[in-house]
């Protein structure tokens, strides 16, 4: 089928759109009239000329839709229903059979390698292949295809265009702190990067009952955002260690800390901010695989570090989760939230960014 898509040849982020030819939906697949979309820092990332994601490409990975049609053996959803796709997994795996798909064995492939196995999805107007199958989506587009296994059925009353950030940056800053963390009340936190995924940690805590909530940021308006969704103390990074100013708010440290950004430094600060038992978790890491120093005396008290990937989330049952939170209005995840129009895709990319928007979510559906 013909579909209009974003796509990515130069390694920049400004993408051409062009009208493409869609394969599928195969067996076990779903094709999803996509609605909207948000866009994630793994999108500019991925669009990068130092990415590994292989070019010509459709990106997109936090698509909201309706389903369109669905493949041969597919029961999990049926046409019409609201869904919204999330990252990957194989289904087959010892992390899939442990539920915990975010943590697959072929999670790099799945997400990444934008060549699935039984071939490309889509060619251009000149019949050459471009890649797609992002996240298992490419949401960047008109029309996607996702497996059965990453595409999650959601209730109907909920606004559509608004769940797509759930299928990744939003459950991964909730899930850190809810199903990773699993923060209990009277415990304390420090986020460190209060973007999407560090103010949907934020306000994940306030739902678990944390006693005292510290967020980072080097954006004053991202940390007034944060005091308003649940933060109880602010910091602005700046030349001064952080820890030392969470250690002096909070004497003996935080139970748990989460790095949003990736940035050796401010890693390195959030385990240093930790009261002995506490833990550290990193959502993201440098993509040019730097190493991040640790003293192992400061782990010795029984502090940990732990990598968390997409909130360690079981999406078929956390996504619904995080919609019923909304609509109970504990979880006002779309403050985050500013639309963009389809063709203003390269706006949204810079400024997400510069830092100006929290969360994009670029409007698909004529």
């Amino acid at each position: 089928m013909k579909v209009r898509a974003a796509v990515f040849r130069d390694g920049t982020l400004n993408p051409s759109f062009e009208d493409l030819t869609l394969a599928g939906p195969r067996a076990g697949e779903v094709l999803v009239k996509i609605v909207a979309s948000g866009v994630c820092h793994t999108d500019l990332k991925s669009a990068g000329k130092v990415s590994p994601v292989p070019k010509p490409v459709v990106l997109g990975h936090e698509g909201a839709g309706v389903v369109e049609a669905v493949g041969a053996g597919v029961t999990k959803v049926a046409k019409g229903d609201h869904v919204v796709l999330t990252f990957g997994f194989c289904g087959h795996c010892p992390s899939c059979a442990d539920a915990e798909p975010a943590y697959c064995y072929n999670q790099g492939r799945l997400n990444f390698e934008c060549t699935p196995v039984d071939g490309l999805r889509y060619t251009d107007a000149s019949g050459n292949p471009v890649h797609g199958d992002f996240f298992s989506q490419s949401s960047f587009a008109t029309y996607a295809v996702g497996h059965e296994r990453n595409v999650v059925k959601v209730r109907k009353d909920a606004p559509l265009e608004l769940l797509g950030p759930l299928g990744c940056g939003i459950q991964t800053g909730a899930g850190a702190i809810l199903n990773d963390f699993k923060l209990q009340p009277g415990q304390t936190l420090a986020v460190f990067g209060v973007g999407a995924l560090g103010l949907s940690a934020v306000m994940a805590a306030r739902i678990a009952g944390a006693s005292r909530i510290v967020a980072v940021d080097r954006h004053a308006h991202r940390l007034d955002l944060a005091r308003d969704l649940g933060a109880d103390l602010t910091i602005v990074a700046g030349s001064e260690p952080t820890s030392a100013e969470i250690l002096k708010q909070i004497p003996g440290g935080v139970d748990f800390a989460l790095d949003t950004t990736g940035v050796l430094p401010v890693m390195r600060q959030a385990i240093d901010s930790l009261a002995p038992r506490g833990m550290a978790g990193f959502v993201t890491s440098p993509w040019d695989g730097s190493e991040l120093s640790v003293s192992v005396r400061h782990l010795l008290l029984g502090r940990k570090i732990r990598g968390i990937i997409e909130g360690n989330s079981n999406p078929d049952v956390f996504i619904p989760m995080l919609v019923d939170f909304f609509m109970q209005g504990r979880f006002p995840f779309d403050r985050l939230v500013q639309f963009y129009n389809f063709d203003e895709i390269a706006k949204a990319f810079h400024d997400s960014e510069d830092g100006k928007t929290v969360k994009p979510v670029l409007r698909i559906a004529a």
